[in-house]
């Protein structure tokens, strides 16, 4: 065991480390990065990431598991997926059980310390080309801040300098915030559209890219033909999948909403869909005077859900945000066809929209993820989203007046950190694939420190793990205490690493 090369202390300066003794009597270290990123599969062929694990697998479940392997090639058909997830046992052992061509030198060790791996969050709907306006919205609402601040914002980046400033600013802003994949708006421009997409398999972040489709009921100086937009829809489908040749980056068609977009390019939208099975984003219902408006362009349809429908662009890989006001008939319609949605709790409240009713949705057995929206919200945190999540749901309960419904609306700790993550990527129809520790999933992760440089979150002596109770000192702590002081307190600060397939992404 001492001959292991432990954690890329062959080209990584480690500025803090200690050596912690487990259950197992294993040694291992806490550490941080501060130098610049380099493949990791120069060095090793596996790493065995070590220590406590938590995340939320189910609604409502918070799975802590401690003195825990998992293990994950860096190389071959199975590279970035988590192998095996074992509990008290040796980081060492299991690697060459695994794989017993492994050599020594070839096995990277990554342990929690005194921290701990959560999955990396899902952002289920962000608008990359709008974050230089994030916290800028006047006294707007929906329609007047689009005319006013986001179209002309948008429009700019058909100039690839301003976009690549622009881009790579957000993607690192949203890895920083320990955001592992996410579904990102671009603009209608294709080729500010592919710099997008490029930077995101660059900076080692799945993402889904969306080039938007506008072809009427836009401003003249941001809109296209619908001839035009199908061809730059193909463009960049065709870029992603044949050139860019990034499995973590996935393009993702994009009718902006429906007024924007003709009855015939949605139909061919909806076409091109099918073809290639493509995912799908756009919104639906976010303000009442939207709703009104969608029914005097469409008023063959009974809903804003049933013009999506109508077009065949709601399927299991289409993700709705906001989804604010809808009725019952559209809430069974989206279940019907297995799509998933994306709740934005800032926006919504910023741009005085509505409240979701998010508690409604889950009841239904609706795929229900957070997005953070900006730049209608002013943050590109998910945790930060979660948090407004968290305040909307009691919101909602306030204005209840029986006992049971009102405590059944709020929302708790460990169910909003499943739509931060597990509910975030089932919306995506990702599922199967990220959101939680399992074997056969990517290993997409962030790793927590609740004491790391200039965290905000202040943890007692007596609130830290193992602490014993005295007859004078103050309460102890559960863990999941500590995870509750994280999602009030915590912000960028405390995630030290973050990691997509297996790579690290992001260090502090």
């Amino acid at each position: 065991m001492s001959d292991i090369s432990v954690i890329l202390t062959s080209y990584l300066s480690v500025i803090s480390s200690r050596v912690l003794k487990q259950n197992n009597d294993y040694p291992t270290q806490e550490i941080r990065f501060n130098a610049p990123m380099i493949s990791i599969d120069q060095v090793h062929r596996f790493t065995v990431f070590y220590g406590t694990f938590i995340d939320c697998p189910e609604l409502g479940q918070l799975r802590i598991r401690y003195n825990t392997c998992v293990g994950v090639p860096l190389r071959g058909e199975q590279k970035g997926s988590i192998q095996f997830v074992k509990e008290s046992s040796d980081p060492v052992a299991d690697a060459i059980n695994y794989d017993s061509t492994l050599l020594n030198n070839e096995v990277n060790l990554v342990s929690s310390g005194s921290g701990f791996f959560f999955p990396g969050f899902v952002d289920t709907h962000i608008h990359a080309s709008q974050y230089p306006n994030a916290g800028i919205f006047g006294n707007s609402t929906l329609l007047k801040w689009l005319e006013t601040y986001t179209f002309p914002l948008e429009a700019s980046l058909h100039d690839l300098e301003t976009a690549n400033v622009v881009y790579e600013t957000v993607v690192r802003r949203t890895l920083s915030n320990g955001t592992t994949t996410a579904a990102y708006y671009a603009t209608i421009d294709p080729k500010s559209t592919k710099l997008m997409a490029r930077i995101c398999s660059s900076r080692n972040q799945r993402a889904l890219i969306g080039k938007v489709c506008m072809d009427q009921n836009s401003p003249g100086f941001y809109v296209e033909s619908t001839d035009s937009c199908l061809r730059g829809c193909q463009e960049v489908v065709d870029y992603l999948q044949n050139e860019l040749n990034d499995s973590k980056v996935a393009p993702i068609l994009t009718p902006r909403f429906a007024p924007s977009c003709s009855r015939d390019l949605m139909t061919q939208l909806a076409a091109m869909a099918a073809k290639d099975d493509l995912h799908i984003q756009t919104h639906l219902s976010e303000s009442i005077s939207e709703v009104e408006w969608v029914k005097s362009l469409f008023p063959e349809c009974e809903t804003y859900t049933q013009v999506y429908d109508r077009f065949k662009l709601i399927t299991e890989k289409t993700v709705l945000a906001h989804c604010i006001h809808l009725t019952d008939a559209e809430a069974k319609l989206i279940k019907s066809r297995k799509a998933g949605i994306s709740h934005c709790p800032i926006s919504n409240s910023s741009l005085t929209s509505g409240e979701c009713r998010v508690r409604w949705l889950l009841d239904q057995g609706l795929k229900v993820g957070l997005g953070t929206d900006v730049s209608g919200g002013f943050t590109c945190s998910v945790l930060a989203t979660a948090r407004h999540a968290h305040l909307v749901s009691r919101h909602l309960a306030m204005k209840e007046q029986d006992p049971e419904l009102r405590e059944h609306l709020k929302l708790s700790v460990p169910e909003l950190l499943y739509l931060s993550t597990m509910g975030g990527a089932d919306a995506l129809n990702m599922g199967d694939q990220i959101g939680s520790f399992d074997v056969g999933k990517q290993f997409d992760a962030q790793l927590i420190g609740l004491e790391s440089s200039g965290s905000n979150v202040d943890v007692f002596t007596w609130q830290r793990p193992g602490a014993k109770a005295s007859k004078t000192s103050p309460p102890l702590l559960t863990n999941e205490d500590l995870i509750a002081k994280w999602f009030f307190n915590g912000d960028d600060r405390n995630v030290t690493g973050v990691w997509v397939d297996g790579m690290l992404s992001h260090s502090t």
